[in-house]
């Protein structure tokens, strides 16, 4: 099974994260710092990026910086996640972490030494004032050099690097008592290290931010 057909199949059943129990054994690669996790499947067959693997050959437009970002030359640690800045149930939980984790990188100076890429899958309302304002609304430190929003730009172009090259999977619904349309989705949240090979996938709807702090410092160092 290829991983858009994965994907359909877990949107069908309504794949929404969650860590799986695992019993993977640990292996060394040079690639990365990071020793294998412990999993129920083999990377190779995951519908999304995983250890030891490179991050996905994409550009994004970073909107409030006026630039775009090529995500295997950062050359830098980076923590991922995806959300859309209308969810008011998991995306503030995943942004709130990498937020934590981005505080302690201020707390600690090594603010320098990071990146933290939120992605929007939702590039027809996150443009970038919505984008600027929900920063605010998260208390996100926009001036501090390290946290950069990425926006596909179109719905298209969303499914095809969201979902396609990250394994994260969304589907459009229209809610009967709301006024707008919501997205049903999976959480990853993943750590990229300076090279561009995933140190990290973090399948979870709340990842701990202290266990993510504590991957990075090793992988940093």
């Amino acid at each position: 099974m290829d991983r858009r057909e994965f994907l359909r199949t877990a949107t069908a059943v309504g794949l929404a994260g969650g860590v799986a129990g695992c019993t993977g054994v640990l292996d060394s690669n040079s690639n990365v710092a990071l020793g294998e996790p412990d999993r129920e499947v083999d990377g190779e067959k995951l519908p999304y990026p995983t250890w030891g693997q490179k991050v996905p050959d994409v550009t994004l437009p970073a909107p409030l910086e006026d630039r775009t970002v090529e995500l295997r030359s950062v050359g830098k640690p980076s923590v991922l996640t995806f959300f859309y800045s209308h969810c008011k149930t998991v995306c503030p939980v995943l942004v709130s972490t990498v937020r934590n984790v981005q505080t302690d990188s201020l707390n600690e100076r090594y603010a320098d030494d990071v990146a933290f890429f939120p992605t929007t899958f939702d590039p027809a309302r996150d443009d970038a004032d919505r984008l600027e304002a929900y920063s605010e609304k998260m208390n996100v430190d926009a001036d501090a050099g390290n946290w950069h929003f990425l926006r596909p730009e179109s719905k298209d172009r969303a499914k095809a690097v969201v979902q396609d090259e990250f394994g994260v999977a969304f589907e459009r619904t229209d809610p009967e008592d709301m006024d707008m349309y919501m997205f049903t989705h999976s959480a990853l949240t993943f750590l990229v290290n300076a090279d561009g090979y995933v140190e990290r996938a973090y399948r979870s709807k709340s990842p701990k931010a202290k266990q993510i702090i504590s991957d990075l410092e090793t992988v940093r160092t």
